[in-house]
């Protein structure tokens, strides 16, 4: 099974610093749909894996993230594409809990759903949380320049070896460029 593991906010759609709130502020980067249709033409089972503290924040509901996913869902089934599964944690930095990025329990979920090593398995974000997840399950991280990827890179600590690309497009285009 050929497995992907991408970050929501910043590496999929738009983020800001003030949360994605609503179904309206659910703006997929450019290119960004497009790329994950062609993870799935190409054989990959694409999955997200987000922290979603907005929930507990009190910003949004579960009822709203749904929503936002659903969209989600309808921009890829038109482009022939899907998600295999979206994982999130609901939780606020003060909660403690296991599956709050860079704590590695939703990578741990989606190595069990899926029954898969996560040795050889890419997973795509914008900070350095996402890219700390990925290192503690042996996990491939990526970094793109999109969401805060820039304001990461910009710190520049954590980064040894971690391959850096302008967005979910670019990093698409060489990995199945590779396979090729």
């Amino acid at each position: 099974m050929k497995l992907i593991i991408l970050d929501r906010d910043g590496v999929i759609n738009e983020d800001s610093d003030n949360y994605i709130r609503s179904v309206d502020e659910f703006i997929p980067l450019p290119g960004s749909i497009e790329a994950m249709a062609r993870l799935t033409h190409a054989g990959y089972s694409v999955t997200i894996a987000t922290n979603q503290s907005g929930i507990a924040r009190g910003y949004f509901d579960i009822h709203t993230l749904n929503m936002m996913h659903e969209k989600l869902h309808r921009l890829l089934a038109a482009q022939g594409g899907q998600v295999d599964g979206i994982f999130y944690c609901p939780h606020g930095p003060e909660d403690h809990c296991a599956c709050r990025k860079p704590k590695p329990g939703l990578l741990q979920d989606i190595q069990s759903r899926f029954d898969i090593d996560l040795n050889d398995v890419y997973v795509v974000g914008d900070s350095l949380r996402d890219l700390e997840a990925a290192r503690a399950v042996g996990a491939r991280p990526v970094l793109v320049r999109t969401g805060k990827g820039e304001r990461t890179l910009a710190k520049g600590k954590g980064l040894d070896g971690i391959p850096v690309y302008a967005d979910l497009a670019a990093f698409v285009d060489e990995l199945l460029q590779q396979e090729h």
